[in-house]
């Protein structure tokens, strides 16, 4: 992408820690834009609402408006939303990934040296997963037991389709999930064209093709063939891990890994396990993008955690770590890696906000603000 000088972002706010991590968010982010540019560039925020305090204030879940912002505007930021329960939209967060279009969903997993984890050697960990955000069980359809539609799918299926392997058709409730050739393309496609412009060794395809042999096992036959096709060459190593067999991989040799190119419900797995094994999801970035658009939406990963709302100990890492990945998106690299690097510096001298500093051997809590400032200080020494 190739950004003016002043960009427009549009912003959801969020709910729960949303308040309160959001404004952190703006206030690094400005200090590192200052810091890089002198005022040169700069991103003018403009707050769009969703979820439940859009829906408190008039009665909308997701306005047409906010998703016509993101649409205009080609990028934004939000931070977690709460989902309505009972009815509705199934999921705000797939919800806006639809109506963009925002087949990829990124998640980069690194370790910060201070942050306590579960494992061993966590510096080993230095991965981009490649989610498929838009098929697989984000569009899968389902029919509930007990229904008239459940019985009908299950009369298709034994009786015109000839399957014979359902135990009890009767009281199953069943679920299709779609997985196309194009979608798989155009994903392994971005992992590709990211690994070789970072200069990553290999793209590993996770699926569970030996069981799911036509849905999985297609993603993976599509993927090696888009792989020969349009990268044959390159030198990049196209290679491919059964889902279960990659989740125990990762904790026996993720050095083996760069890239990962993978379905809709193995990335959910994937990079939650991975975050863990960094320290957890509290820094964890992620970032919803439409490669052929342009359009893309970056997003903490976490929750609303509702428990410690309106007290000022959230952790705006995540939100922080997104921000940063759409400054590298924008082009704005320098801004970018101020952030990380005061990051770094704060953890390694054990500040950070209560989730982590109290695991660490010299941890030193801050609030959600002061641990802002804390990362502003380090961009200006």
């Amino acid at each position: 992408m190739v950004a003016p000088d002043c960009v427009t972002v549009p912003y959801i706010t969020g709910d729960g820690v949303g308040a309160e991590i959001m404004p952190v968010c703006h206030k690094v982010v400005n200090a590192a834009l200052q810091k890089a540019y002198n005022g040169k560039k700069q991103i003018v925020w403009r707050e769009v609402m969703a979820g439940e305090r859009s829906f408190k204030q008039n009665g909308n879940w997701l306005p047409e408006e906010t998703s016509e912002a993101f649409r205009d505007c080609l990028i934004g930021i939000k931070g977690p939303l709460t989902t309505p329960v009972g009815g509705g939209i199934r999921s705000l967060n797939v919800a806006l990934r639809q109506t963009l279009d925002l087949y990829a969903c990124v998640r980069p997993v690194r370790w910060f040296n201070g942050v306590e984890s579960p494992v061993k050697e966590p510096w080993k960990v230095n991965m981009v997963v490649f989610r498929e955000n838009t098929e697989d069980i984000y569009a899968g359809i389902e029919w509930k037991q007990g229904t008239p539609e459940a019985a009908k799918f299950g009369r298709f299926l034994t009786e015109e389709m000839g399957v014979g392997n359902i135990r009890f058709p009767e009281s199953s409730s069943y679920g299709v999930k779609p997985v196309s050739v194009e979608g798989t393309e155009r994903l392994v496609r971005a992992a590709i064209r990211y690994a070789l412009e970072h200069h990553l060794p290999s793209v590993t395809l996770v699926h569970k093709g030996n069981i799911m042999k036509y849905t999985e096992g297609g993603f993976k036959e599509w993927g090696y063939a888009l792989a020969e096709r349009e990268f044959g060459g390159s030198g990049i190593v196209i290679k491919d891990v059964i889902a279960d067999a990659f989740l125990q991989n990762t904790l026996l040799k993720p050095e083996a890994y760069s890239v990962i190119a993978t379905l809709n419900l193995n990335g959910d797995y994937i990079s939650d396990q991975l975050a863990a094994m960094v320290g957890g999801i509290g820094i964890a970035p992620g970032a919803n993008i439409n490669y052929l658009t342009g359009h893309a939406i970056f997003e903490a990963t976490h929750g609303t955690a509702p428990d410690i709302a309106g007290t000022n100990q959230a952790n705006p890492s995540s939100l922080l770590l997104s921000a940063v990945m759409m400054l590298e998106y924008l082009g704005w690299t320098e801004a970018a890696l101020s952030i990380t690097r005061a990051m770094e510096s704060a953890f390694s001298e054990g500040k950070a906000t209560t989730d982590l500093a109290r695991y660490m051997s010299k941890g030193q809590p801050l609030t959600t603000s002061a641990f802002g400032d804390e990362l502003i200080s380090n961009m200006m020494n």
